[in-house]
């Protein structure tokens, strides 16, 4: 029963990537399952999967594509400080803010700086 529930498992993840081919919000999306799951590392692969697939010139964007691209930024840190990897976490609170400047992502970016002052501090 288990290998059959596994195979269920491997089939799905497999059928979703393929849907994923070249659309950052599918990849958005399974990033978004992944994390649900517990899957941190899956799902930074595949926020960073979004990123690298939207244009890399920001004037280009429409802005569905400039909020998708800040929504991949601000789960990226938040899967990097899952990870206690608070310096990757900050790099990429910060470019999101940069793309979207809300009160949210500011509360972030302000509470990974202090988080890292703090461990800073503590060495």
């Amino acid at each position: 029963m288990i290998n059959h529930l596994k195979f269920i498992f491997l089939l799905l993840v497999l059928l979703a990537m393929i849907g994923c081919k070249d659309d950052p919000q599918r990849h958005i999306n399974l990033a978004h399952w992944y994390a649900q799951k517990g899957l941190v590392d899956e799902a930074i692969l595949e926020y960073k999967e979004a990123t690298r697939l939207l244009p890399n010139d920001t004037n280009s964007m429409s802005r569905g594509e400039y909020e998708l691209l800040a929504k991949a930024h601000y789960s990226l840190a938040l899967m990097y400080t899952k990870k206690d990897w608070w310096n990757y976490a900050l790099k990429e609170a910060e470019t999101c803010f940069e793309l979207l400047p809300t009160r949210e992502h500011f509360e972030m970016l302000t509470l990974l700086k202090k988080r890292i002052q703090l461990q800073d501090s503590e060495s």
